[in-house]
């Protein structure tokens, strides 16, 4: 069964906000939840693989899209 995902509006934001909200938004859900993160910021496809990484996030899916990016996170068991 797949896993619902919530998506997080992040279009305009500029680093290093991005990432900041997105782990505020990942502390407040369960470990495994999933969260798509919509970026405008051309820095992002650094920032959210690495946030990902540093925090113990899943980056499990990103995708190119007009105008910017989508990255699929699962969050880890510790934030």
């Amino acid at each position: 069964m797949a896993k619902h995902a919530v998506t997080y509006d992040l279009k305009g934001l500029n680093c290093p906000l991005p990432v900041l909200k997105a782990r505020k938004r990942l502390a407040a859900m369960r470990p495994g939840s999933r969260l798509w993160l919509e970026t405008t910021d051309p820095l992002a496809v650094i920032d959210i693989p690495a946030f990902c990484a540093d925090a113990g996030h899943r980056l499990v899916e990103t995708a190119a899209v007009a105008g910017g990016h989508r990255f699929l996170v699962e969050r880890g068991g510790a934030a």
